[in-house]
């Protein structure tokens, strides 16, 4: 499948030379019946994460026993870490090779601008924009300026950015990628993630044998109680109480986890105002869960789990589908795992989805277009047109619909992955169809939100900044900068959208934009 066709060639003057390996990784053609995963999915079918080496990228036409030759006068940008620090290292999970992106995506950025920058970066709304935020934080890369501190810096950022995000299972691969054991912070990083996650025994472990890893005394009681190690529990639990070492709250939520019996009977205490990991876990340890409806999304991850009714953990699924945080077949699997018991909101969406599948595999036509626009329209209401897409267009292309039916299989078909294949087929050609295929009609549409997209793949150029950006080795922070004009693209403004898209095609990021594109044209965010 042709994933990409390159346009507007004379935007590739901006771009420098290394850009290429990122736009020759994105147009491979992949083996047919398959089609391309995000970074989230792909991590679903990897085994454990392991810190790869990419061979290294030589310029057309240099061998690799050949001497380097510089293109250009200007100074490099020289590196500068105190000697006996070491290399920096190349963190992330995904390779370059599935991602598209250089090595040195943050090799030229100073590490506090863009831990800055990713911290205070908006959730994206749109589904390829969320796809692409994964792939920045979770990309194998380079140590930005200032070596080993400053990679693991950054490193630490990435990990808290997919912890908000409710990504806990790449966040737990990445913090441990990066060593749990670097620095107290990383540490406390990691117990948190596992806390959410409930693995929490292995970085006890780790903490009995380096008790100077954490300064945090509710999780050295913590671990110590999970040890069996009551009397240092009890013991570090009366320093922390005399010393005024934790608030109140958490001193009487740590009293009833080490003493039970003194408190049965007792009324439930009050969650606490700011709600942090260790609380949480604490509340289900002593028989008071919490619903994780109006907390943060990363405990949602907790009403994944078996123990969890099916309910909680059918609405915690879409929550962290909807930001891409979760595989499109782990919310597959679930919605089909028993037949719902009741009607309204979540139910509806669950035995719709049911009904439609099992027309799908009849293979009939009719029953198909009966299902289909209910089904539809329960994804639409939930946010999740876009999972709904990538799990069934392909099969659904297989079914001759007509009519009503067929339109909502064509926009399944063009927020799918094989949005190319369904903008060729299609029999009436429109900007949506113009957009798959990367070539725009010669009138501009009338719509604000239309003629900006059109713009962006005719007329526009890309942010001159952005592009600098890319030659000094600082394509990561372009990246976010797009992400923060997507996310006001997706507002209403047309002239953040239309940069948006023009600099991700001059990036080599043609796939996507095409994809933000229609998204944007398509759903309502």
């Amino acid at each position: 499948m042709q994933m990409m066709r390159m346009a507007n060639l004379g935007i590739w003057a901006f771009v420098p030379a290394f850009m290429a390996f990122s736009a020759h990784a994105q147009t491979q053609e992949l083996p047919s019946g398959q089609t391309p995963l995000s970074v989230i999915d792909w991590l679903g079918t990897q085994g454990p994460a392991t810190t790869g080496q990419v061979p290294p990228q030589f310029p057309e036409g240099q061998q690799s026993n050949e001497p380097p030759v510089t293109k250009s006068g200007t100074p490099p940008i020289v590196t500068v870490a105190p000697l006996g620090e070491g290399s920096p290292r190349e963190i992330g999970l995904v390779p370059t090779v599935v991602t598209g992106l250089p090595i040195d995506i943050w090799a030229g950025s100073d590490a506090d601008q863009i831990i800055k920058k990713i911290k205070d970066l908006a959730d994206p709304t749109l589904p390829a924009a969320q796809a692409l935020l994964y792939t920045v934080l979770l990309a194998e890369a380079r140590a930005p300026r200032g070596g080993v501190a400053a990679g693991d810096a950054l490193a630490l950022a990435r990990v808290e950015k997919l912890v908000t995000l409710g990504a806990l299972d790449p966040a737990l691969s990445l913090i441990e990628q990066a060593g749990v054991t670097t620095s107290p912070d990383h540490f406390d990083l990691w117990m948190q993630i596992s806390l959410l996650n409930g693995t929490e025994d292995r970085a006890c472990a780790t903490l009995a044998g380096a008790p100077h890893l954490t300064r945090d005394y509710g999780t050295r009681i913590f671990c110590a109680a999970r040890a069996g190690n009551w009397d240092n529990a009890a013991l570090t639990f009366g320093s922390a109480q005399a010393l005024g070492l934790m608030s109140d709250e958490k001193l009487d939520l740590i009293d009833r986890f080490l003493n039970p019996d003194a408190y049965e009977g007792a009324p439930p205490l009050r969650p606490p105002r700011k709600m942090d990991p260790l609380s949480f876990r604490l509340f289900e340890t002593i028989g008071e869960p919490l619903p994780t409806g109006n907390l943060a999304r990363q405990y949602a991850v907790a009403d994944l789990r078996d123990v969890a009714g099916w309910k909680a953990q059918l609405e915690a699924a879409e929550r962290l589908t909807r930001l891409g945080a979760l595989p499109d077949n782990r919310l597959l699997g679930l919605y089909t795992d028993r037949q719902a018991a009741a009607s309204g909101g979540i139910w509806d969406r669950v035995s719709a989805l049911q009904r439609f599948e099992t027309a799908l595999n009849t293979g009939s036509a009719e029953a198909v277009a009966k299902t289909l626009p209910t089904v539809w329209a329960a994804m639409h209401e939930a946010g999740l047109e876009v999972s709904f897409a990538t799990l069934f267009a392909d099969p659904l292309a297989q079914i001759p619909l007509t009519g009503r039916a067929a339109d909502i299989a064509f926009e399944i078909a063009l927020l799918s992955p094989a949005y190319e294949a369904a903008s060729v087929n299609a029999q009436q050609k429109s900007l949506l169809t113009a957009i798959g295929i990367g070539e725009m009609p010669e009138k501009a549409p009338d719509d604000v939100m239309e003629r900006a997209v059109f713009e962006a793949f005719t007329t526009a150029t890309p942010r001159a900044d952005l592009i600098a950006n890319a030659r000094q080795k600082r394509l990561g922070e372009s990246i976010l900068i797009v992400l923060d004009l997507l996310n006001d693209g997706a507002g209403g403004d047309a002239s953040a959208l239309r940069d948006a898209l023009a600099t991700l095609r001059a990036l080599g990021l043609e796939d996507t934009a095409r994809r933000l594109a229609l998204q944007t044209l398509l759903l309502e965010r």
